[in-house]
């Protein structure tokens, strides 16, 4: 590894003006993705600013309802919070199928939304990458790419993102605080990551020297009635081959809400918010179940070894709305 400075900031203002602007700067809370990046060469910080002091370790619930998770709120922490388990199941068990529990126990919440693809050719620099050299080339379309999205890609990068929670977050309309020496600011979930397009190394709308606060989960009544099934090719530290976080609200066995996000399919958590439409004032049916999950997938592109992903991804949306809606047809 390379030679890098370190601080640890003691306050959000104190974190702010020591990062700046500078771009070859880093904050660092659990480090759980970071340092294994900094390992391999591939993130080169100049400088670590340490923000495991700050006072960003909270879940509040707020007077409107929603709950607010401190950014630097651990992945194990949140998963076992009796208001969220109770509200939210899908988050709870997403971030319990995710890593390890020694992770969990040091990942935080910004981090997770913040870590980047483990696509195996962005870890090789030896291979081309447009998301770690921009314009080198995407190894993973002509190469081993079973593991790689089937939405939301481009011709420069069909790297998958890898988050569980995420999923779970952009299904429950998160919103994400952010904090910088302009101020503050926020911004919904499903606007925060990118699709790759023609600038995959742009992964999210983070501007350099801002700082992720918390992230606030609205008050959605019908999201205690939730669930997270992940496929994996082992049960524990794995990634996705596809997984669904999906919420219903049925009244009478009529659907009169719905939600639907993917992982492991997409280069983005994956909202499937025509899918979601297309349920409402229906029946819950298997039938309506997997009509909604063609729709939720009619715009999918395979590629050599991932085209078993398509079908299996329906199969795990219609098992995640069975397993919350499926006594209700």
């Amino acid at each position: 590894m390379y030679p890098f400075t370190y601080i640890k900031a003691k306050t959000n203002k104190e974190a702010i003006t020591a990062i700046g602007s500078n771009s070859n700067a880093k904050f660092i809370g659990g480090g759980t993705n970071l340092i294994d990046l900094m390992k391999m060469n591939i993130e080169m910080p100049q400088q670590l600013i340490d923000i495991t002091s700050l006072d960003l370790k909270k879940i509040e619930t707020l007077p409107n309802g929603n709950i607010k998770i401190g950014a630097l709120v651990r992945n194990s922490d949140l998963a076992y919070d009796e208001t969220i388990m109770q509200k939210f199941p899908m988050l709870s068990k997403a971030l319990l199928a995710g890593a390890s529990p020694q992770l969990r126990n040091m990942a935080t919440t910004a981090g997770n939304i913040l870590q980047r693809t483990r696509c195996s050719y962005f870890y090789d620099t030896a291979m081309p990458c447009n998301k770690r050299e921009p314009g080198s080339g995407c190894s993973a379309i002509k190469g081993y790419n079973r593991m790689h999205a089937i939405l939301g890609t481009s011709d420069k990068c069909i790297a998958t993102h890898p988050s569980d929670m995420c999923v779970a977050m952009a299904a429950l309309d998160a919103i994400i605080h952010i904090e910088s020496a302009n101020g503050e600011r926020t911004i919904n979930f499903l606007d925060f990551h990118l699709v790759p397009g023609d600038t995959p190394e742009k992964e999210n709308v983070l501007q350099p020297g801002e700082l992720i606060t918390a992230v606030e989960i609205p008050a959605l009544p019908f999201a205690s009635n939730s669930t997270y099934i992940k496929v994996r090719d082992r049960h524990s530290y794995e990634f996705a081959l596809t997984s669904a976080a999906v919420a219903l609200e049925i009244n009478d066995g009529i659907i009169q809400n719905a939600r639907i996000a993917l992982g492991g399919v997409g280069t983005k958590p994956w909202r499937c918010k025509e899918a979601e439409q297309s349920l409402i004032n229906k029946k819950a049916t298997a039938d309506n179940f997997s009509a909604a999950a063609d729709i939720a997938l009619k715009d999918v592109k395979t590629f050599q070894y991932n085209a078993f992903k398509p079908k299996l991804a329906k199969q795990t949306i219609i098992s995640a709305l069975q397993t919350i809606g499926g006594n209700n047809g």
